[in-house]
């Protein structure tokens, strides 16, 4: 593109604190999705634990959001985020580094994975928290949209690299040993975060009671129309899809009994979808309004799920290879656009807060659907489950559309309404 006769630069080469944020949460990504990897394979093949374990697994690192969530927000909204970023990667660090120790010495157990599990949940609570706050002050308003579409889209093909790769290696090294690559991963994002040089807005030291803080960052996330409108979608969707998400494990290794290199696929191609929807975000966002794309996203997302049911050994994995992909990419479009609105509208010594209560609604709903997942695998079946799961998701595109923001096209010219107002009829541009 060409302004005055000259190249505008894009947002990674012209931002360098924008620039190490990208570097830091893509490998911080790429390392999540080997560990997504090869966690529920050492329960399941390494450990041989209960259908109920290897589904349950997958929601102990969102359990910290539902426990703790508003409490880390405070946290985050009252430190620096550097120094809490930093701290959180360290404490992953060695907390995930216990588990292949644990099974080269003979040590490693269930309970162990689950609280390994567990608190590096809390270690990422910190700092995704910490993370999305400095994005907001790394960035113009109006880059936010550019800088989130890079991000998703940068995290997405990194999570694709790293699911794919982990199917690979746990199926060659063994899943716990493929856990080494993510502890690798961890330094560079540790690397990435060192070089950050940001002026933080950091609230001067409040004489309010914690709780009341939190009370504050839970009334503030319920207190718009469009507010309340992304957190229920995001909850239902993440309620519904996470019961189908954490059965693939066992639809995958159990039922269909194919290998661990068929798991990666899948869970790539719906990464792979991510990136392309991150990287298309704002491209979409202006041709069809990030209204409309907010709203009508999930509805091939849900059908991306609805494929897991028809899957069969062989090539008929490939319906789940394609469904996932359109599953990601719908998914993306609506984290791109819904994160830029809260990140545009939130005060800076708020977003901690916002995002930690908004999260312990939609991200404890992760944790629930993975118990909940586990209960129905053990009494209804597995793909009985899924089938559950896929109708709950259902709900989420059904409140985009027929919700209070059903007339707006552009939700980043909203003008807030005062409290009350908005709930009976569709917010306006």
């Amino acid at each position: 593109m060409i302004a005055g006769g000259t190249e505008k630069k894009t947002l990674f080469r012209r931002n360098s604190n924008f620039r190490a944020l990208l570097v830091s949460s893509t490998s911080g990504v790429l390392g999540n999705a080997i560990a997504a990897v090869a966690l529920p394979v050492i329960a399941a093949v390494e450990l041989e634990a209960s259908n109920f374990a290897v589904a349950a697994l997958a929601g102990m690192t969102f359990l910290p959001w539902l426990l703790f969530g508003l409490l880390i927000g405070v946290w985050v909204d009252r430190l620096p985020r550097r120094p809490v970023m930093l701290t959180a990667l360290t404490v992953r660090v060695l907390v995930l580094a216990l588990l292949p120790v644990g099974y080269w010495l003979g040590f490693l157990s269930t309970p162990l994975l689950f609280a390994a599990a567990f608190t590096a949940g809390v270690a990422s609570a910190f700092f995704q928290l910490a993370d999305a706050a400095l994005v907001q002050q790394a960035v113009t308003p109006d880059e936010l949209m550019e800088g989130n579409g890079l991000i998703t889209g940068s995290g997405a093909a990194a999570d694709a690299a790293g699911r794919s790769a982990a199917g690979w290696l746990t199926s060659l090294a063994g899943a716990s040993n493929t856990l080494i690559l993510q502890l690798a991963t961890s330094v560079v994002s540790l690397a990435a975060v060192g070089r950050l040089d940001v002026k933080e807005v950091i609230r001067p030291r409040s004489e309010q009671h914690i709780w009341r803080e939190m009370l504050d960052g839970l009334r503030y996330t319920f207190s718009t129309a469009p507010l309340r409108a992304l957190l229920f979608n995001a909850a239902l969707w993440n309620f519904g899809g996470n019961i189908a998400a954490s059965l693939l494990v066992l639809l995958v290794l159990r039922t269909l009994h194919e290998s661990e290199i068929w798991l990666g696929m899948l869970l790539a191609a719906a990464s792979v979808g991510g990136a392309v929807g991150g990287i298309t975000a704002q491209a979409m966002g202006e041709r069809f309004g990030s209204g409309p794309l907010w709203r009508w996203s999930m509805v091939p997302g849900v059908l991306g799920y609805a494929s897991l049911l028809v899957l069969t050994p062989g090539w008929g994995m490939l319906w789940g290879v394609a469904g996932l992909f359109v599953m990601g990419a719908s998914v993306a479009w609506n984290i791109v656009v819904g994160t830029s609105f809260r990140q545009r509208v939130c005060p800076p010594d708020m977003m901690g807060r916002l995002g930690a209560a908004s999260r312990m609604v939609s991200w404890g709903m992760l944790a629930l659907a993975s118990f909940l997942a586990g209960i129905l695998a053990e009494t209804i079946g597995i793909r009985e489950a899924i089938l559950v799961g896929v109708v709950i998701a259902c709900l989420a595109p059904l409140v985009a559309l027929l919700g209070p923001l059903r007339g707006t096209r552009r939700l980043e010219d909203l003008v807030e309404a005062p409290e009350g107002a908005g709930l009976d009829s569709p917010a306006r541009t």
